[in-house]
């Protein structure tokens, strides 16, 4: 029989890296509505985000099409602690790919994994000391639900949770992620227990009433929620009460973690420890998806500490990648050597100053400054509340349906004029999310200060109109 033709497998139409560098617009815009999320383009177009391209970014700043500089005081919902390209981040990434160092170590142990495992417990107080590597915060706070549970025991399977909660979208944490958007219509396993965040009576009369509760998971500070914090009374007492109950804390530290709250874990600052933590977004060094669970050794070992059970839960295929981890030893080394902790508690409290000044200034607009550090939500009056007494009753049955518009509005200007960049939150949408890079200065502040009263000044009617006027151009 005669040998079958090896034929050549066709090129799909495929771009290439330069054409995706110098794509235009209307070509992104396109791409992004057949291929990745139409409902999303929607509320891009409607704050008028759709019309920037970034070309690049350095330090606090974007930089667009028209090379115009964009003030990030967004920070991706805290990934950017080390602002945009960090030099010396750069750089430690750069050798490790010129001298074609070793990414995925699954037969072998990793020294770059070994060596940031380390670097955490030493971040770390307490017992917490052992690392679990992952990519995302879902993926980090799954393990540590898995591993807080496998150590409550079959018999106390019962998790609580808090209220306008995000712990992440994955399927296991969904089931303590409180929003029904999130949800959708799901199926989720029902072993939860929903309590008021920051409530301790709410939390011991669970922790009484019902003896299956294993598990508590909190935000420290709650991003999602509209930066919500608890006082250091609450920590203390709950501290205490897990003890008293036999109940694991575990605290998601996702967003507020790694220097965010002016501590290294929000947490120290109520001189408390969890049994088990997460980190993400910063750990990655803004170039890189790192994320890691951190465990007291009694926890991790009562869940994993066999060889029998070494395996069940173990790191996936990218969990300790080498760039990645070697992306994170530098950026917590840069994170003490640049005081960016100190920074953060110092700015943000200089932040936080400001922005009561301007609450001061228009009190019909601004209903609420709070936050800790560079982790800061603005809240704005309802939309009824900002008319004229007169106008009140009318508008106020529309204020549900309104809630978002203002900061949407002022995040809309604040972009097309001033190029500035602010976030959002989800439950609360009344609330302009603050979380600029760790590196902001003074000058930074106050260049977001500026723009911010701009805006305000202007008014309510003004504000409006000229939203609805930048829609039809």
């Amino acid at each position: 029989m005669g040998t079958a033709a090896v034929g050549v497998t066709p090129k799909p139409d495929l771009l290439t890296v330069e054409q995706a560098k110098s794509m235009d617009l209307p070509l992104m815009t396109e791409l992004f509505s057949t291929h990745i999320n139409p409902g999303q383009l929607h509320f891009m177009k409607l704050l008028g985000f759709n019309k920037v391209k970034i070309e690049r970014a350095e330090g606090m700043y974007y930089i667009d099409q028209n090379s115009r500089k964009i003030l990030d005081f967004f920070g991706g919902f805290g990934s950017l602690a080390f602002g945009h390209n960090h030099p010396r981040i750069l750089a430690a990434r750069m050798a490790f790919q010129e001298e074609k160092r070793h990414e995925i170590a699954m037969a072998f142990m990793s020294q770059y994994a070994a060596a940031l495992a380390h670097n955490l417990a030493a971040c770390s107080p307490g017992d917490l000391d052992m690392v679990f590597f992952g990519s995302s915060g879902s993926e980090a706070m799954e393990a540590a639900l898995k591993v807080a549970e496998r150590a409550a025991g079959p018999k106390r399977p019962k998790v609580v949770y808090a209220e306008n909660s995000f712990h992440g979208k994955t399927k296991g944490v969904l089931n303590i992620t409180d929003g029904k958007l999130y949800r959708g219509e799901f199926q989720l396993t029902g072993n939860t227990v929903r309590v008021p965040f920051g409530d301790i009576e709410a939390i011991e009369n669970a922790f009484k009433s019902d003896p299956e509760i294993g598990v508590i998971v909190l935000e420290t500070i709650q991003g999602g929620a509209g930066i919500i914090t608890a006082p250091t009374e609450f920590w203390q007492k709950l501290r205490a009460l897990c003890n008293q109950y036999g109940v694991l804390w575990v605290a998601d530290e996702v967003q507020c973690g790694l220097g965010r709250s002016g501590r290294f874990y929000a947490f120290e600052h109520h001189g408390v420890v969890p049994d088990v933590t997460a980190l993400a977004k910063s750990l990655g060094g803004g170039k890189t998806a790192m994320a890691a669970m951190i465990a007291k050794r009694d926890v991790y070992m009562k869940a994993y500490g066999t060889p029998k059970t070494a395996l069940i839960h173990a790191m996936a295929t990218f969990g300790g990648i080498g760039e990645a981890c070697i992306t994170a030893i530098e950026a917590l080394n840069v994170l003490y050597d640049e005081h960016l902790i100190d920074n953060s508690a110092s700015l943000g409290a200089y932040l936080i100053e400001r922005l009561k000044g301007l609450q001061e200034k228009y009190p019909s607009l601004i209903k609420e400054v709070r936050g800790q550090g560079l982790m800061v939500g603005l809240e704005f009056h309802d939309f009824s509340k900002t008319m004229p007494v007169v106008l009140r009753p009318v508008v106020a049955m529309l204020d549900d349906k309104l809630k978002g518009s203002l900061p949407g509005f002022i995040g809309s200007h604040l972009l097309r004029d001033h190029g500035v960049l602010v976030a959002f939150t989800e439950y609360n949408r009344n609330v302009v999310r603050l979380e600029p890079p760790l590196i902001c200065e003074r000058a930074h502040v106050d260049e977001f200060i500026a723009a911010l009263d701009e805006v305000l000044s202007r008014g309510i009617v003004r504000i409006v109109k000229d939203f609805v006027k930048a829609q039809v151009k």
